[in-house]
């Protein structure tokens, strides 16, 4: 007889300095756990690839990486250990092997590289630490585990790299960078799990651009990009945020309008991709060739108020998104003919929520 599989949701509370634990149920319910303390403005989370330990970046002073073993029956999170960040982090990640943890700085403008060993624990010294472009945002590898691309909002460019998981380094791909147009703001991104196309969310414009992925390089080449708001948005082009940089130096602006993009997830199966806009606290949806990579745009549904971060399950059925200015958590029904995402209920959740994990187990 088949078990049925064990599903938990994590999300991260920076106000609150905690992470709040779910169970899912076959029909999207959540049924809410314990609330686990890490430390004033926590932020992202990272899921070893083996599933038994997650990762919490902590942007208080001292910066640092708290990891827990994930119990697979209960989804219990229990502290395993404490680590030394060499910067505050908005994104963490982790290579194939789990070996090794990728961090990128949005102040510091840098990316390092820390060992994690068999244990789950992760070397206090970072093997690494490599400065790029203005406000790294985000770091992750590709489905190959050789390449690894940084997006540097303030600078408009993707960083590209080289991964040596035998010798757990990183070196610069040539060229170094990719520079996008003025004014993109170069955010998250996901890749495909056939590895073809990047798919790259712009901060500042809400677009999501299709990058097609060199299999032998790990170069990116530009195709084409997709609005991920309504065409009749009152919405206009955004300005980068904190940090050092061109905009520190300008006026205090009006951002009531302002495009203030998030997140981006693709469904497992790769036919449908999702963003977070947060000025109109929005849900953007596309659905995905995966002969062409190409984008379509297909509606935004409500979400909760400053929707930073979200996590679609590994079914790819449910969507769950929270809100940095909500007291709780959505879990959406992703339909499988249109892609459009039903919310089903909300749950009581943390303050400051801003990341969300979801692991399955069976």
């Amino acid at each position: 007889m088949a078990t049925q599989a064990a599903t938990f949701v994590y999300v991260s509370n920076a106000a609150d300095g905690d992470i709040g634990t779910y169970r899912m149920q076959p029909d999207g319910g959540l049924w809410p756990g314990g609330r686990v303390k890490a430390a004033d403005a926590v932020g992202p989370l990272a899921v070893s690839p083996d599933r038994r330990f997650l990762y919490a970046a902590v942007r208080s002073k001292p910066f640092s990486l708290h990891t827990y073993a994930i119990d697979p029956g209960t989804g219990a999170l229990t502290p395993l250990a404490v680590s030394p960040l060499v910067d505050s982090f908005p994104y963490i990640s982790l290579d194939k092997t789990g070996r090794y943890l990728f961090g990128a700085s949005y102040q510091g403008h840098l990316v390092s590289l820390n060992a994690v060993g068999a244990d789950g624990r992760v070397a206090a010294a970072s093997r690494q630490v490599i400065q790029v472009g203005r406000n790294a945002h985000s770091v992750r590898i590709d489905e190959s585990n050789r390449y690894v691309y940084v997006p540097t909002l303030g600078s408009d460019q993707v960083f590209q790299f080289a991964f040596d998981a035998n010798a757990g380094r990183l070196s610069a791909n040539t060229p170094a960078a990719l520079q996008l147009r003025p004014g993109t703001g170069p955010r998250h991104f996901v890749t495909s799990a056939d590895n073809r196309f990047l798919y790259l969310l712009s901060e500042l414009l809400a677009t999501v651009t299709t990058f097609a992925l060199d299999a032998k390089t790990g170069l990116l080449t530009e195709i084409g990009s997709a609005s991920g708001l309504p065409p009749e948005t009152k919405l206009v082009p955004g300005a980068p945020r904190g940090g050092v940089g061109a905009a520190d130096a300008a006026p205090p602006r009006n951002r009531d309008h302002d495009i203030w993009a998030a997140d981006i997830h693709l469904t497992p199966d790769g036919r449908y991709l999702y963003i977070s806009e947060r000025t109109s606290s929005t849900l953007g949806a596309f659905s995905v060739n995966a002969q062409t990579g190409k984008l379509t745009y297909l509606a935004s549904t409500p979400a909760e108020k400053q929707p930073r971060g979200f996590a679609i399950d590994p079914t790819g059925r449910f969507l769950v998104a929270a809100g940095e200015k909500s007291d709780t958590i959505s879990v959406y029904a992703i339909d499988q003919a249109s892609g459009a995402p039903e919310l089903l209920r909300k749950y009581s959740g943390g303050k400051g929520a801003n990341w969300v994990e979801i692991v399955s187990f069976g």
